[in-house]
């Protein structure tokens, strides 16, 4: 009887040891999600300083660009009353044979003008353009980063969610196995005892 209760007791802690190296085989195979967790983490922060700096860049491009605009838009209007206000004088002093070259003064100014407000134009649409793309393609990418680390972090919740799991089985199954091998022993004790009478 003690011989097979010896081998009972064996058993039981191979299959103790067995529980336990299985458990520790479940959290080391937990341990690479938790690094791509840290990982995902530190690549969404990172992402999200470049979109920030990049975002402020093309803000401060975004404003220089439109008071270079507006200097120039206010320098070709001086310039335009300037000739304008010559132009004026010229007529008033020199009578009729003058509006010729008036006119052309006139109509070059004109052009000039009208040649000015269109690179203006084209100049703030270009950089609107650009910056819209660029935020929205810096969007798309942090979209991207979070949906990515929402998925390894949900998946490394699971993994979490398993290994507790097992961990509490384990420990179950330990103090089944306690509980057992003290039955077992209580028993070849008072079989012993019985049979020593």
């Amino acid at each position: 009887m003690v011989n097979l209760s010896t081998s009972r007791t064996s058993i039981l802690i191979l299959e103790t040891l067995s529980t336990y190296t299985a458990w520790n085989s479940s959290v080391m195979n937990f341990g690479p999600h938790l690094i791509v967790v840290v990982v995902v983490v530190v690549v969404v922060v990172v992402v999200a300083g470049v979109v920030v700096v990049v975002v402020v860049v093309e803000v401060v491009v975004a404003v220089v660009v439109v008071v270079v605009v507006l200097v120039v838009v206010v320098a070709v209007i001086e310039e335009v009353a300037a000739v304008v206000v010559v132009v004026v004088a010229v007529v008033v002093v020199g009578g009729g044979g003058v509006v010729v070259v008036v006119l052309v003064v006139v109509v070059v100014v004109v052009v000039v003008v009208v040649v000015v407000v269109v690179v203006v134009v084209v100049v703030v649409v270009v950089v609107v353009v650009v910056v819209v793309v660029a935020v929205v393609v810096v969007v798309v990418i942090v979209v991207v980063v979070i949906v990515v680390a929402v998925v390894v972090v949900v998946e490394a919740a699971a993994a979490v969610v398993v290994v507790a799991v097992f961990v509490v089985v384990t420990v179950v199954v330990l103090v089944v196995v306690v509980v057992v091998v003290v039955v077992v022993a209580v028993v070849v004790v008072v079989a012993a005892a019985a049979v020593s009478k």
